[in-house]
């Protein structure tokens, strides 16, 4: 296979056209699920470790985003002195079980939040503790993995559990086995990792679905405008002020 642009650009589009075709019924009861814990007042905390903090991303603080959208940081952990920053770039530290619990003990975390937890393979020690503790802690979890990748697997958890077996609603980002995509022809590798692409139109199609489920109820919804656009900063404290350290 010749590698180029094009090529990637028709295999993403048809996972794209994967997630539409499967997905949305799954987007659209966590869309439902999360508008509740909203307009209860809640904070929809996002996690994900490696590159599945991108989605996390895409979700918090952004303009177009709920205000009540809120990026849990593994990054939290060095910044607050738990491990020291020559660990920040380990990249077996997501194995570990334990360190869920310790990045939640660093945040305000209330009964009537919801959760999303993010992993392409949904097998790591500390996204699958994380997701077991907030089952422990009776929130709602919203899981985004992919399923082809996960059920290829077996679990680094000691229970043997993958992250999507916690899940209330889970939505599968449609990628290959490994993220990417296109065969090298006589190399033993693929290119072009998809998940940050569908895993970035899930994010916002459910941020779609809560912001229509927040209006259909009369609401106004908490969202920010760009900071870059004039009064966009007031717009934007103002919410931020009803939630305060949350997030």
């Amino acid at each position: 296979m010749t590698i180029s642009a094009e090529v990637f650009y028709r295999a993403a589009d048809e996972a794209i056209a994967r997630l539409k075709a499967t997905q949305i019924p799954q987007i659209k009861r966590a869309g439902e699920i999360l508008a509740d814990a909203v307009m209860k007042g809640g904070v929809i905390q996002v996690f994900g470790t490696g590159h599945s903090r991108a989605f996390a991303m895409e979700m918090a603080h952004r303009a177009g985003g709920l205000v009540p959208a809120h990026a849990i940081e593994e990054d939290i952990l060095f910044f607050n002195g738990i491990y020291p920053v020559t660990e920040r770039k380990n990249p077996y530290l997501e194995r570990e079980p334990q360190i869920a619990h310790q990045i939640l003990a660093q945040y305000d975390i209330r009964a009537e939040d919801a959760f999303i937890i993010v992993s392409n393979s949904g097998r790591n020690g500390s996204t699958v503790e994380m997701a077991a503790e907030v089952k422990r802690r009776g929130h709602p979890l919203i899981v985004v993995t992919s399923m082809t990748h996960t059920k290829s697997v077996t679990s680094r958890h000691p229970s043997g559990k993958l992250l999507y077996e916690f899940a209330d609603v889970v939505i599968d980002n449609c990628g290959p086995m490994g993220d990417a995509l296109l065969e090298v022809e006589g190399q033993p590798v693929k290119v072009c990792a998809v998940s940050s692409i569908t895993g970035a139109l899930i994010a916002q199609g459910i941020t779609a679905e809560i912001i229509g489920r927040l209006v259909a109820a009369g609401q106004t919804p908490p969202v920010y405008i760009s900071a870059n656009v004039d009064g966009g900063d007031a717009h934007n404290e103002a919410l931020k002020a009803r939630y305060g350290d949350r997030i």
